[in-house]
């Protein structure tokens, strides 16, 4: 399926790796130049060439925390208005309410809810000029079921999922749609780190708690970012354009529920 993408120019935050870089390349296979975001130089100049020689898009680099306003600005500059927007940051730590002062929430909030709100505001002006735009918010899917070790994800990206609830409906007549992309388990750095604390924690290996994660999944894997990326550019794509306002739970239908 041709999904309409070609010569089109995207933002993917956090894209060195993980599900970031998943989007990144699904994006890339389909024509699509790129700016991508990262903390670590090294890594992000290494998926960006990769990505250069196996595609021959054009990919621009941003180093940086994408919650500064600074990395955030240049972000924006280097591309201009983009067609795409993918938010993307790294959820905050795990821990228990009675660990989390003042100074914890404001960083959960300015990374997972204040920073994709403020690159939707710089980049949503040129795109209802244009009469197009996608943007795709990666969330958790924390936001459909709460993990109670998560709370700081689960009150920020909330927090962002209201906020993007109204605003897709603003902004739909204008041919920009706003979805939320909600993983489960991947296989990626951020689930390694939390089953390594899982494992010291129980006095148990990883591979021990790995194989019992997955068997608790209805596929009795891990998702792959691939998987991931594939999905969100078919949620950028012209056959996406009547898709907006959207909880898009990719979980391997951990999530019992009905609705």
């Amino acid at each position: 399926m041709d999904l309409g993408l070609k010569g089109k120019r995207a933002i993917v935050c956090a894209s060195s790796r993980g599900l970031g870089k998943g989007c990144a390349e699904a994006l890339a296979a389909e024509g699509v130049d790129l700016v991508l975001n990262g903390r670590t130089p090294g890594t992000l100049e290494a998926t960006a060439e990769a990505i250069r020689a196996a595609h021959g898009v054009s990919v621009e680099t941003v180093p940086g925390d994408i919650a500064t306003d600074d990395v955030q600005a240049r972000l924006v500059e280097a591309v201009g208005t983009p067609h795409i927007l993918v938010n993307n940051a790294g959820g905050p730590p795990p821990g228990d309410y009675t660990d989390w002062d003042r100074a914890d929430w404001q960083a959960a909030l300015d990374a997972n809810m204040l920073t994709p709100i403020m690159l939707m505001k710089a980049v949503l002006p040129g795109m209802i000029d244009r009469g197009w735009g996608r943007i795709v918010n990666i969330t958790s899917g924390a936001v459909k079921a709460p993990i109670p070790v998560l709370g700081l994800s689960n009150g920020a990206r909330a927090g962002l999922t209201g906020f993007v609830a109204g605003l897709s409906r603003q902004v739909a007549k204008d041919g920009v749609t706003i979805n939320n992309l909600l993983p489960g388990p991947f296989d990626t750095d951020r689930i390694a780190q939390t089953l390594e604390g899982a494992a010291r924690a129980q006095g148990r290996t990883v591979d021990e708690i790995k194989e019992e994660r997955k068997a608790q999944n209805p596929t009795r894997r891990f998702g792959e970012a691939d998987e991931f990326g594939a999905y969100c550019a078919f949620l950028c794509s012209r056959q996406a354009g009547y898709v907006t306002g959207q909880n898009l739970l990719m979980d391997g239908g951990a999530y019992p529920g009905t609705l």
